[in-house]
């Protein structure tokens, strides 16, 4: 067993500026998944979510070294708004701010028994909940993600995004209208 794994975050990022490196692997393993999936779905790309990954975990470590943390109890909040923002920076240099996913859930379901029928139901269920959240206009299918699998309040997702606290609730509200609307959510709700 771990001897980091039952301290906080914040006990994690002391250890770690105090120079303890295996209480950083113990916090980069216990967010990893989704903020990998959160820039996955952004990006719509593996192979980019993967380099733009490292690239947030290193602005992650130069951020906790130079003292840029403040210990405010939601470092994956703030993980998150590295990552998101460095996704943003990506479209900008690429001239596009199109902001959307590819086969993420994948890494970040789990089921509980691994039989052939669960993997097909997952991998079915997936790829319906990608086609679904693909149909959404990209505010709101941001908005789905950084709500849902980066698991941020709304003030967090306000801050993250640069919106007030009513937008990102009216965001997600209709996100989710939306797809109550499309054809196929029955099929979802009853697997």
């Amino acid at each position: 067993m771990n001897p980091y794994s039952n301290l906080t975050d914040q006990e994690l990022i002391r250890l770690y500026i105090s120079g303890n490196n295996p209480a950083f692997t113990t916090l980069v393993h216990r967010h990893k998944n989704r903020i990998f999936t959160t820039i996955v779905l952004l990006v719509r790309d593996r192979n980019l979510a993967e380099d733009i990954f490292q690239e947030v975990f290193i602005k992650i470590v130069n951020a906790l070294k130079s003292g840029h943390y403040v210990d405010n109890s939601r470092f994956l909040a703030w993980a998150v708004r590295i990552a998101h923002n460095a996704c943003i920076s990506h479209f900008r240099k690429a001239h596009t701010m199109v902001i959307s996913y590819n086969d993420a859930l994948g890494d970040s379901m789990e089921l509980s028994e691994h039989s052939q029928e669960h993997l097909i139901i997952k991998a079915e269920v997936s790829e319906e909940i990608n086609r679904m959240l693909d149909r959404l206009p990209g505010l709101q299918r941001e908005a789905l993600i950084l709500r849902y699998y980066a698991d941020l309040s709304y003030k967090e997702m306000a801050q993250t995004i640069g919106i007030s606290i009513n937008t990102a609730l009216g965001r997600v509200r209709y996100a989710l209208m939306n797809l109550r609307k499309q054809e196929g959510v029955e099929s979802l709700v009853s697997v």
